[in-house]
């Protein structure tokens, strides 16, 4: 999408409902548009939104081997009640490997920003690059939202995904947690705290995903 599209988008969208946007983003698709999901808390919203228009609508789902067992248990509960039509993709090395031969997942801390990096690479942008060339979406919806971290303040519903050159679409971007709890609550759904994701070593940085140094790292990958 142009620029100047993806502007005029934003404008006319930001006035708009969760649920009218995945409408919108759906029909830009020509029938081949994803959501992705990790499963973290209130993930549960995005992923009712897009069943209720598109039901079968591809769920792209990186298992990086790390997650803990109330966050499978989790998976298993919204796969269910939600019927998604999920799409797994996992590492070429598992988490054991991959803790035998690099020493487990590395601490946040400015010293092993590089580590970090690394991990992110092999564990979790690899199996979404793959996942995303398999899918071939046209549009990506997520369930980011401006609060959850300084790098996505810088972004809007609409996006150009550089990384995986895709439209990028966040009905939930400007929803704040009251409203995400909110909406858990009038429709019933369950939600998970107990998440950790270990690519992103802290909430205040990213995995590599939705910044500009994950496409650098998924082209060598």
């Amino acid at each position: 999408m142009h620029p100047e599209l993806v502007s005029e988008s934003n404008a006319k969208l930001r006035s708009q409902t969760p649920l009218e946007i995945v409408r919108w983003a759906i029909a830009q698709a020509g029938g081949r548009a994803i959501v992705s999901t990790n499963f973290r808390p209130y993930e549960a919203v995005i992923l009712h939104l897009c069943t209720q228009v598109q039901p079968d609508i591809p769920v792209l789902w990186v298992d990086h081997g790390y997650n803990r067992p109330a966050t499978y248990r989790h998976a298993e509960q919204l796969k269910a009640l939600l019927k998604l039509n999920l799409k797994p993709y996992l590492p070429k090395l598992t988490a054991a490997h991959y803790d035998a031969v690099h020493g487990g997942m590395p601490e946040s801390t400015p010293e092993n920003e590089e580590r970090i990096k690394a991990f992110s690479t092999v564990m979790k942008l690899e199996p979404f690059q793959r996942g995303m060339r398999e899918l071939a979406p046209t549009v990506w919806l997520t369930a980011l939202r401006k609060v959850q971290n300084p790098n996505r303040a810088g972004l809007d519903i609409v996006s150009q995904d550089t990384n995986f050159g895709t439209l990028k679409v966040s009905p939930l971007f400007y929803w704040s947690d009251a409203e995400m709890e909110a909406y858990l609550a009038e429709h019933d759904l369950p939600n998970e705290w107990d998440y950790f994701d270990p690519a992103k070593a802290d909430e205040k940085r990213e995995c590599g995903l939705h910044a500009a140094w994950g496409g650098k790292a998924v082209a060598g990958a």
